[in-house]
């Protein structure tokens, strides 16, 4: 089974998710609560203020993601974790399980979505229980975790997953194995894996090209450090955009290093609104607010005064703006003819002035108007 075979519409809480509305904000609080249940939902509240439509945990623990393991294999080599134990950088950054409910209805009481990326079978059992979440998100390092991907296509709910570091063929056997387990649909975001990642690694044009292949919306999940990104995904059709958010950028969150604080995020969610106004419906037509502007256009004018039948002719016709006169196109047509009636200095030439008889004999030596 593919997208292009079972393309329901893509919507969270009966929002439709597609291109043609204003992108969907989801704030990611990834680590960057400290274990601190306060700070926590501190990050939801500034969630809500600065424009974001969902909040995101992840659903895991240590023990759940790795071993306790001292080995070199255990052990982060480069980057912004450089020389942390991976059983202890996941301690540190999970979230407790047994905030997700008050987190969720602190969430829906301030009109946001909250949902989750589970890392294993328990955690998704786990959520379908406690806040029964209304969309799943699939990390990019668990989209060839083929057994929880099962799992998550059972629950009946639409997925969001990222797509770091996949080929094409894991992406297909993964949007498959979603379907076939009974999803209803699923998102596909770029995804840079690294953190923070460097815009020039996006490529985003595959944007369209993960749109087209598997007939599916597709979004952003940015790890960069501002806002340009973003901008660009939305152009290019992005319709969801996931951002880790952090209440101060010095609190020592773990994540900080890729977070946005709340006054970037709401800049961030003004610009992606400008940008996906001013993306229109691609039709070539003239905007509301060039219709007012129409009038400075140019068209033919009397440039000194003319009596009734006397030539038109460079000496007394001009193209000038305003646009009141006879349009430009008809300069031409109405070199050589006389006119009708006597026609003061600057009066705009009009189609009842010009009587139709030319000497063409004359019109074709007379210079155009340039």
């Amino acid at each position: 089974m593919t997208l292009s075979a079972k393309s329901a519409p893509f919507e969270i809480e009966g929002r439709l998710i597609d291109k043609k509305q204003a992108p969907y904000l989801v704030a990611e609080l990834s680590g960057n609560h400290k274990q601190n249940l306060g700070i926590a939902k501190s990050l939801v509240r500034a969630a809500a203020r600065a424009g974001a439509d969902a909040v995101k945990l992840q659903t895991y623990s240590a023990d759940t993601l790795t071993l306790p393991g001292n080995s070199s294999s255990f052990c982060i080599e480069e980057g912004l974790w450089k020389g942390r134990r991976l059983y202890d950088l996941y301690g540190e950054a999970m979230t407790p399980w047994e905030w997700h409910r008050p987190l969720a209805e602190l969430a829906a009481d301030l009109g946001l979505t909250l949902f989750s990326t589970p890392f294993d079978e328990t955690a998704v059992a786990f959520l379908e229980e406690q806040i029964d979440p209304p969309v799943y998100k699939i990390a990019s390092f668990e989209i060839t975790h083929i057994p929880l991907l099962k799992v998550v296509g059972q629950t009946g709910k639409p997925v969001i997953m990222s797509t770091g570091m996949a080929a094409w063929q894991e992406i297909e056997t993964a949007v498959d194995t979603l379907l076939d387990a009974g999803s209803p649909g699923v998102m596909l975001l770029k995804c840079i894996s690294s953190y923070p990642a460097n815009p020039e690694d996006f490529n985003l044009r595959s944007l369209r090209t993960l749109e087209k292949k598997f007939n599916c919306p597709v979004g952003l999940s940015d790890h960069t450090m501002g806002s340009e990104i973003v901008v660009g995904a939305v152009a290019l059709g992005a319709c969801l955009i996931e951002k880790h958010l952090t209440l101060d950028r010095n609190n020592g969150a773990i994540d900080n290093g890729f977070s946005l604080e709340p006054d970037e995020f709401a800049e961030m969610s003004r610009a992606a609104g400008h940008i996906h106004r001013a993306l229109g419906c691609g039709k070539i037509e003239i905007s509301s607010q060039e219709i007012g502007q129409k009038k400075f256009r140019r068209s033919i004018f009397a440039s000194a005064p003319i009596k009734q039948g006397e030539k038109f002719g460079r000496a007394n016709l001009k193209i000038i703006r305003p646009s009141d006169g006879l349009p430009p196109a008809n300069w031409e047509r109405v070199l050589n003819t006389r006119a009708n009636c006597d026609i003061p200095a600057g009066s705009p030439l009009r189609e009842e002035h010009v009587n139709s008889t030319t000497d063409r004999s004359e019109a074709k030596n007379f210079p155009s108007h340039t």
